[in-house]
């Protein structure tokens, strides 16, 4: 009974200091998306309860984060003036979801390679901090990052200095709030307060004005044949986003609580909340890292913590409203510009130069596509480079396996057999696995590396446990080819799976059934008896 007393306890505290962390950036996350302050509020109560209902991770606080806003913000600015595609494409983000969560991609998810997932982020912290840029000088830059740009050097000639000043102030305090007095004001709600306090002294910056209060109107699907294909794609973006985001948080709640996550149920709670989110005009959502540290330090420990942190949200909507109104839109760029500058991968490229330089460079060409192109594209091409060179470099170790003669691995008694061979047998052990990668090349590694007097080829499988279509047809070429040079192929130890798939592709045509052995020993004696019978009868033939 104690010990649920105290994850009890735990839990409130962790769902308060959570809800008071996740309520400056809701409102800015908002007014970043172009759909208002109270657009962020209501996403971050809906996902922030419904994720920690129905998801995996018991500790994990979810709500509008950086990468999310950044789509929606685009699909926003793309399609002024219809609320309700938008919100139909967060609807349609938490139904796939839902889906891939059903199906067990979860699992595949988390096989994103680090330096894609560290450039997309560091891209989306780039784009935040360009976004917020102009509203820290006064001005009111739209929601791409190119039309953000072109609109600096318009705001720098007019700056709003009052708006600079809260921002700056805001920035500053947010950077510089000691940590020993976050556990009783958060940082960024401490930026918050400093930066409206100060604009009560500076009026004249841009404030966020009404915000409506109480239930949400309802947005219902909404279908349009001309947008469907924008709504689709802005859909599918959010939905890989917010799974990746999410399940990457659920490895440092792992971490931090040295428990195991349920990525398959995670995603199904996240598609839940995002699904209601867009029902209700809220922002997407996804497992929020820095929220979800400051609850396992608080103590939080079971769903209950986020499950709090969502209604303290929602008592927010209802009873400050009128005190919301008055924060200025610089004292929220500031936070978010702070908040852009920490999803930074900066940890990664202080070390990137001393580590592969492959992976920096898919890195950096990451940033910049999902800087300048779209989050998916610059997703799908890293993770199709980094399984091209990571195939690269598996077919390299293959082929390198092939070539060497494996002699150091043969034991005494075969050792002997080839010494009795003389030139007149190779041996090749292929080592492992065969993939399509070393196919296209191994037939000219065995073509290169057999002996001009060899006329048998042992071809070992010991250590091969599956082939793919392309490594079959490369096996058969490489027995062709020796049947055309006048060799012969031994096969050895080659299970009954590998002989099915040569088999149905019609590989295994040049292999006469008299030469497929058991062991690697068996086939070295056959081949030595065959190079004993062809010298006999030369001597025969030479008498």
């Amino acid at each position: 009974m104690i010990p649920s007393l105290k994850h009890l306890r735990g839990d409130i505290y962790g769902g308060i200091t959570t809800g008071i962390v996740a309520l400056p950036l809701a409102l800015a996350f908002g007014v970043a998306s172009g759909a208002g302050p109270i657009a962020g509020l209501y996403g971050a109560i809906v996902v922030g309860f419904l994720a920690s209902l129905f998801g995996g991770t018991p500790t994990n606080i979810s709500g509008p984060t950086g990468p999310m806003v950044v789509v929606f913000a685009g699909l926003f600015a793309s399609m002024a003036g219809r609320p309700e595609l938008v919100f139909t494409a967060v609807m349609l983000a938490g139904l796939m979801q839902v889906l891939f969560g059903v199906l067990k991609f979860g699992q595949y998810i988390q096989l994103v390679p680090y330096p894609v997932v560290s450039g997309f982020m560091s891209g989306i912290g780039v784009i935040i901090v360009v976004l917020q840029i102009g509203r820290l000088l006064g001005a009111e830059p739209p929601g791409d990052v190119l039309g953000a740009m072109l609109v600096i050097p318009d705001a720098i000639a007019a700056i709003n200095w009052q708006a600079l000043i809260i921002g700056a102030t805001s920035l500053v305090v947010g950077y510089a709030w000691p940590a020993r007095y976050s556990k009783f004001l958060p940082g960024a709600l401490a930026a918050l307060v400093a930066g409206t306090v100060i604009s009560l002294f500076l009026p004249g910056a841009p404030i966020l004005g009404d915000i409506p209060s109480g239930l949400p109107q309802l947005q219902l699907p909404s279908y349009d044949h001309d947008s469907a294909y924008l709504v689709v794609q802005a859909a599918l973006i959010l939905a890989v986003l917010g799974s990746i985001d999410s399940l990457l948080t659920s490895l440092v709640a792992d971490n931090m609580t040295r428990s195991k996550h349920d990525p398959d149920k995670e995603l199904i709670g996240q598609g839940i909340g995002n699904g209601v989110a867009g029902l209700f005009g809220g922002l997407p959502g996804a497992g929020a890292t820095m929220r979800t540290v400051v609850n396992i330090r608080a103590g939080g420990m079971t769903k209950l913590s986020g499950m709090i942190h969502a209604v303290l949200l929602l008592l927010v909507v209802f009873a400050l409203g009128p005190l919301a109104e008055q924060i200025p839109h610089a004292a929220l760029a500031g936070i978010l510009v702070k908040v852009g500058i920490d999803i930074v991968d900066w940890g990664y490229l202080k070390t990137a130069h001393r580590g592969p330089r492959w992976d920096l460079a898919l890195m950096v060409l990451v940033l910049l596509l999902t800087v300048f192109v779209d989050l998916i594209t610059a997703v799908a091409v890293g993770v199709v480079l980094a399984a091209l060179a990571f195939v690269r470099q598996v077919a390299q170790l293959q082929l390198k396996r092939i070539a060497e003669h494996p002699k150091r691995e043969l034991v005494a008694n075969e050792l002997e057999l080839i010494q009795q061979a003389g030139d007149r047998i190779n041996v090749f052990d292929f080592g492992g696995p065969l993939s399509f990668g070393a196919a296209a090349n191994m037939g000219h590694q065995i073509r290169t590396h057999a002996h001009d007097d060899a006329y048998i080829l042992i071809l070992d499988f010991s250590r091969v446990p599956f082939l793919d279509v392309s490594s079959a047809r490369a096996i058969a070429d490489i027995s062709h080819d020796a049947h055309q040079a006048g060799r012969h192929v031994y096969v050895a130890a080659m299970h009954e799976d590998l002989k099915k798939v040569l088999r149905s592709l019609q590989a295994d045509k040049y292999f006469d059934r008299d030469m497929v052995f058991p062991t690697r020993l068996e086939a070295l004696q056959a081949a030595v008896a065959h190079v004993q019978s062809v010298r006999d009868g030369a001597v025969a033939e030479h008498h």
